[in-house]
């Protein structure tokens, strides 16, 4: 019995990733690698297949980014269908579907699917949702978009599909050079963008430089919604300058003649440390967009950090080494918690982890954001594994009690099976005085994203979908207004959301769902 129960351990331990997608490995698929740097034309080239075809994908890395398609397609006269995390825009008459990468339907086959910046099958959270395409995606014709550093890899899960691949080589359209002298911040020409890589710095420069020029901001605790404003104002010249961290290296086609950095180093998470080759490339391939501008151009606010960006620039790319990173699936979880006899997320993730065994150049993947999560899951009781697998791949962070005290009122609905309404934390002032009351709204922005993804989940728990989503538009508004004007820099070393904005008058006559104001909580020690 126990030589028994270690072969079907072992079995389960063993995996071949071709064999999770029958629909896929029935199709006589061919594989397409279109890849170049930014402004090359090879997303344009691979949508104007998608628009040939008779049925088509569009796996985005981004949700911006899967509108933008849905909207590039509605205006070929193509009908579509846009399916997010957060959002679904169905058309029953529709043969094409825009989608970010994770939400890709496996058992819906098309002619054409083109998967979107395939480098990033090597990001530390989601890449698995890359290689789960590639290898999965149900469509005759497969074509990946990327940059080189990606080709190498995708050579690799080629020859291990055994499926004929066809290189695609794009060049950039126009040239990039990088400046010789670096450049003073009193002396900034119209579209330039300006990189840093926190909020907090760009919200400093925002402050400092708005005084003589017209500002657009760009970073990531921006929703979807307000960097496509803020790129509209820059792109309709409503701004003169652009600062952003590289948050636009990905999804935004902007008309930026100079790139800056005005910093060399950034945290990536874990430490802080020096830019690579890879993201200056990334980043810098943002300038000189083809159509607008006859050559880009790279350069620095300081002459150490364009000392290291001109190094960096001239090396050769880094290319993306396997193994690739493989996320645990449902039937693996229910399979390896029940051989291991336990209800505890975090250890079934654990134990695939360390003892998963796949068959190619894969390992299994230990995704910080999900372990995070489960341990806040296994910390309820009454909760079956199923549901916490659903709710640890919620889309939250643990950086924001907002966010935090949501999703556990979010879990205690799911164990009671009780309705849960969506209900804002704060409510909003007239404008934003500081740079932390932007933040405050920013997580708020965050928390209805969260339950709007819960309400797609489990609709029948979170039916509020209508409101949160209206509710998000005011939101928005607020945080693209107050981005507009000036906000004090406040300690941000202080414990934060020590209170609520301050109500008008007017809203606490109007408001009759807002009577409490938000209070923090001490959270549990988990």
């Amino acid at each position: 019995m126990k030589e028994n129960w270690q072969q079907q351990l072992q079995s389960l331990l063993n995996c071949d990733l071709k064999t999770l997608y029958p629909l896929a490995r029935s199709l006589n698929r061919k594989l397409e690698f279109y890849v170049g740097p930014t402004n090359s034309g090879k997303t344009y080239n691979a949508m104007q297949k998608l628009k040939e075809a008779n049925s088509g994908l569009y796996l985005a890395p981004l949700r911006l980014l899967a509108l933008e398609g849905y909207e590039d397609l509605k205006a070929s006269n193509i009908q579509a269908s846009l399916i997010t995390g957060e959002e679904q825009m169905l058309n029953e008459d529709a043969a094409h579907v825009c989608s970010t990468i994770e939400m890709l339907d496996f058992d819906l086959d098309v002619d054409v699917a083109v998967i979107d910046e395939v480098q990033m099958l090597d990001d530390a959270d989601r890449g698995w949702a890359w290689v789960n395409a590639i290898i999965g995606c149900p469509a005759k014709k497969i074509i990946m978009t990327g940059s080189v550093n990606a080709l190498d890899a995708v050579k690799r899960i080629a020859t291990y599909l055994d499926e004929d691949l066809e290189i695609v080589k794009h060049q950039r359209k126009n040239e990039l050079k990088v400046l010789p002298k670096w450049t003073s911040l009193d002396k900034l020409e119209d579209g330039t963008a300006l990189i840093a890589f926190s909020r907090s710095d760009v919200l400093k420069l925002k402050q400092k430089l708005q005084k003589k020029y017209s500002v657009s901001v760009i970073y990531g605790n921006l929703s979807p919604e307000v960097r496509r404003d803020e790129a509209k104002r820059f792109r309709e010249k409503k701004s003169q300058i652009l600062i952003a961290t590289d948050a636009i290296a990905m999804g935004l086609n902007l008309p930026i003649k100079t790139i800056l950095f005005t910093t060399d180093t950034k945290f990536d998470g874990v430490s802080k440390r020096k830019i690579t080759v890879n993201e200056i490339v990334q980043i810098a391939g943002r300038a000189g967009r083809y159509g607008h501008f006859e050559a880009g151009y790279l350069g620095a606010t300081r002459r150490d950090v364009l000392d290291h960006v001109t190094q960096e620039f001239e090396a050769p790319i880094k290319t993306i080494k396997p193994p690739f990173k493989v996320k645990i699936n449902s039937a693996q979880l229910e399979a390896l918690a029940a051989h291991i006899k336990t209800n505890s997320l975090t250890k079934v993730l654990k134990f695939f982890a360390d003892n998963m065994y796949f068959s190619g150049p894969f390992v299994a993947a230990n995704i910080s954001s999900m372990i995070e999560a489960a341990k806040i899951v296994d910390t309820r009781f009454n909760l079956k594994l199923e549901d916490k697998y659903l709710l640890a791949q919620a889309p939250i962070t643990t950086k924001s009690n907002i966010i935090l005290q949501a999703y556990e009122a979010y879990i205690a609905s799911v164990i009671k099976k009780k309705v849960c309404h969506y209900k804002p934390s704060i409510t909003l002032p007239q404008k934003a005085i500081t740079q932390r009351d932007l933040l405050l709204v920013e997580d708020e922005v965050k928390k209805i994203s969260l339950y709007l993804w819960l309400s797609y989940k489990i609709p029948e728990l979170f039916p509020d979908h209508d409101k949160a989503y209206i509710l998000r538009n005011s939101f928005n508004s607020f945080i693209e207004k107050s981005l507009k004007g000036n906000l004090i820099e406040d300690d941000m070393s202080k414990k934060p959301f020590s209170k609520p904005f301050p109500r008008r008058e007017k809203e606490e006559k109007e408001s009759a769902n807002h009577k409490k104001n938000y209070k923090p909580r001490r959270r549990k020690t988990i």
